[in-house]
């Protein structure tokens, strides 16, 4: 029998709504409503069209999926989910992405249940966080840079780069994927009602240093939005959720002593181009840097406005120097466990994507972001025409 709901599941997850695909199918939107709803099942001729627009096998609909076989999928809450970009998402969208992380904790459980981690850092960071805040008397922007100053020494992040920065985050606890959000989102995150805290980074960035800035902003939110209804927040709200991780991205990629000793050795403080060392030593870009100047009073307003006309002039909002040269940061966190898990024999890899998930590679490249030749390698099985040494076949046949 088919499932309607693996479908509603899939449909919510890639962000169509039931007229949407019903274009792609060529039927109806009741028509649809009624397979998802167990009406009616669908032709085989539908089936097949679902197989391709999905990526899954024709078993995918006649079983439960993953979701519905896993007891603890619907731990997303979509109102805690923190996006990076300048405009309120509509609930369809917030809905897509949220489906999505439901898909993702679930194949993290898949494959880690069988393997054991050290105490997660960002779980004890997180509740470090929490108490400070819950204790303190400082304004908000001595809260801010006093949790990413915290943040800093306890992902162990050098004093002066941030070349592992996001080796580090995904270390402490944090699952980092790369997924197509759309232009108009830089990325999102949020933690499941079982404390597992997700960064889903866009994976149209032009240059590393932007990624590092929406790496450190998503981990504001973590940290000091912990839990927070973001979807109902109003717009001036929004703003000023923004404009603190913001704040905080600022203070964690550049720290202030450090930073302050490096600004020194700027000699004209309104030319960009002047900034140009720091932008390599701390992978980011020209106008964080002038921002987090500004903001510690190393530059004055006037002097910060003129800095940024300039960038204006030269046409560094839109393409910075270096943006083509410093090397974008990649997750590598399920790929290391994916052939961990593989390696040691506790999951068979090809197995998993044709027999547990019922899916095609191209399924698993649309859920994680990682390209589709890393599972390739995992479906090759090698053929084996049973050759012995003829030498030991003599032994015991004479």
């Amino acid at each position: 029998m088919f499932i309607g709901k693996n479908l509603t599941n899939l449909r919510i997850m890639h962000g169509y709504s039931r007229k949407e695909l019903s274009e792609k199918l060529g039927v109806t939107e009741q028509a649809v409503w009624q397979y998802e709803n167990a009406y009616t099942s669908p032709k085989m001729q539908i089936v097949n069209e679902l197989k391709r627009i999905f990526q899954v096998k024709s078993k995918y609909f006649y079983t439960e999926d993953m979701l519905e076989k896993n007891t603890t999928s619907d731990n997303i809450d979509l109102t805690n989910i923190a996006y990076r970009s300048k405009v309120l998402n509509v609930i369809s969208k917030t809905q897509a992405e949220a489906k999505h992380v439901e898909f993702l904790n679930v194949f993290v459980n898949y494959l880690t249940t069988k393997i054991s981690y050290p105490t997660l850092k960002m779980i004890k960071l997180r509740d470090e966080v929490i108490e400070y805040l819950n204790h303190t008397e400082d304004n908000r922007s001595a809260q801010i840079n006093h949790v990413a100053l915290l943040a800093r020494q306890r992902l162990e992040l050098s004093k002066t780069n941030n070349d592992d920065l996001m080796f580090l985050i995904e270390k402490s606890g944090v699952f980092v994927f790369e997924k197509a959000i759309g232009e108009e989102i830089d990325a999102y995150s949020l933690w499941t009602l079982d404390d597992r805290p997700y960064i889903i980074l866009g994976n149209m960035k032009r240059s590393a240093v932007r990624r590092n800035f929406d790496i450190a902003h998503e981990l504001g939110h973590l940290l000091l939005h912990y839990r927070m209804e973001f979807t109902n927040l109003e717009r001036k709200e929004h703003k000023l959720i923004e404009n603190e991780a913001n704040m905080f991205a600022g203070a964690l990629l550049l720290p202030e002593d450090e930073f302050t000793t490096d600004m020194q050795d700027v000699s004209h403080l309104t030319n960009p181009d002047d900034y140009l060392d720091l932008k390599k030593k701390w992978k980011t870009s020209l106008q964080v840097l002038g921002y987090r100047a500004a903001n510690l009073g190393i530059i004055q307003s006037k002097d910060h406005r003129n800095f940024y006309a300039a960038m204006h002039r030269k046409g560094y909002l839109e393409f910075e120097p270096l943006d083509n040269v410093i090397p974008i940061q990649k997750p590598m966190k399920i790929k290391t466990i994916i052939d961990f898990v593989s390696k040691k024999g506790v999951i068979d890899i090809g197995q998993m994507i044709e027999k547990d998930w019922k899916a095609e590679i191209p399924f698993f490249h649309h859920l994680t972001g990682i390209d589709s030749s890393f599972f390739n390698k995992y479906m090759t099985r090698s053929l084996d025409f049973e050759l012995r040494d003829i030498s030991e076949i003599s032994k015991h046949t004479s």
